[in-house]
């Protein structure tokens, strides 16, 4: 029997390592993929739970336990409220956020004694990235029993609005009442921009002294988003428990908010949350957003890799605040 010439030995393991190596390279490129769907599929389960929990926890919103109002933020990639989440009874401030948006807040009082007086604060160097928003909540106490008696509120000289004057005064102002009324917020992105903004409270001429040891005293409450880094994709959840402060008050300590990853690997360009009223109209604007809101839209894109297939998958569902709905 004629056997195989070197020649065509040489030739047949040649032809088998190419086939082995094929077969092999098959088998890697069918495990890459496999892996890589699976990672997928875990990730957009993973979002899909995150979704779940949150949306159980929205429709739930209530005021917070120091008396403070349902919804505290409401941004397109940030949303702060109020809800029991752990059955407790106790009711936690809950934030939901993407990647290194922040949220940062300084609080600053003062006063005059002058009739028709005014005072200012100033707030500074709070931006470490860049601003997507800013509010200013505004209160008073002092001489304000009557309809003439309001005080005008600045920022960095910019007439923002009045506060206990004719349909402002939602709760009505009093002389002296012990605590903080004529609350308004305004909405000062343009303003605080450039990390550094005044505010001042100019009090109408009829504002004195006669009834209350002050003229006026003014609570500027200061809130601010901004952006730490141009690509995020970590969806986060942070969760702050009610303590008992000083006096006896209760209080949400910014220092114990506890973090957690929801998934991180969230695509949005899109907001990833829409807010909207009671006729289901979409609410852009401060403090509407706030105050009006009574159905959200919650929107993730989820992709590992973008620039592999398989393409962003998309999880959208709508929440109706059940304890807004009636407000």
């Amino acid at each position: 029997m004629k056997g195989f010439t070197l020649i065509e030995t040489l030739v047949a393991i040649a032809v088998f390592v190419i086939a082995l190596g094929a077969v092999f390279g098959a088998v890697v490129i069918i495990y890459r993929f496999h892996g890589y769907t699976w990672q997928q599929s875990s990730a957009i389960e993973e979002a899909r739970r995150g979704i779940e929990i949150m949306i159980k926890e929205i429709r739930a919103a209530k005021p917070g336990d120091d008396g403070s109002y349902s919804i505290v933020k409401a941004e397109d990639k940030e949303f702060i409220f109020f809800s029991d989440i752990t059955g407790d009874g106790k009711t936690e401030r809950v934030r939901y956020f993407l990647g290194t948006v922040a949220s940062g807040s300084k609080t600053e009082e003062c006063e005059t004694f002058l009739k028709g007086g005014s005072c200012g604060v100033s707030f500074s160097n709070f931006l470490q990235g860049n601003l997507i928003s800013a509010q200013v909540k505004v209160s008073v106490n002092g001489d304000f029993g009557h309809k003439q008696e309001y005080a005008d509120i600045y920022a960095d000289g910019v007439k923002l609005g009045d506060v206990c004057k004719g349909p402002h005064s939602q709760t009505g102002c009093t002389d002296c009442p012990g605590d903080w009324q004529g609350t308004r917020i305004f909405d000062i992105t343009q303003q605080a921009a450039d990390n550094s903004i005044y505010f001042l409270a100019d009090a109408s001429k009829d504002v004195g002294t006669v009834l209350c040891p002050h003229a006026m005293k003014v609570r500027f409450e200061f809130f601010w988003t901004e952006d730490l880094a141009d690509l995020a994709h970590e969806f986060k959840k942070g969760v702050i428990k009610p303590v008992i402060g000083p006096g006896g008050r209760i209080i949400y300590p910014a220092d114990q908010e506890e973090i957690f990853t929801i998934t991180s690997f969230v695509r949005n360009s899109p907001p990833i949350f829409k807010y909207f009223d009671a006729e289901s109209n979409e609410i852009e604007e401060y403090p509407a957003r706030l105050i009006d809101t009574k159905l959200m839209q919650v929107y993730l894109v989820v992709n590992i890799d973008p620039n592999r297939p398989p393409q962003d998958f998309e999880l959208k569902t709508y929440v109706q605040l059940r304890n807004l709905k009636q407000e």
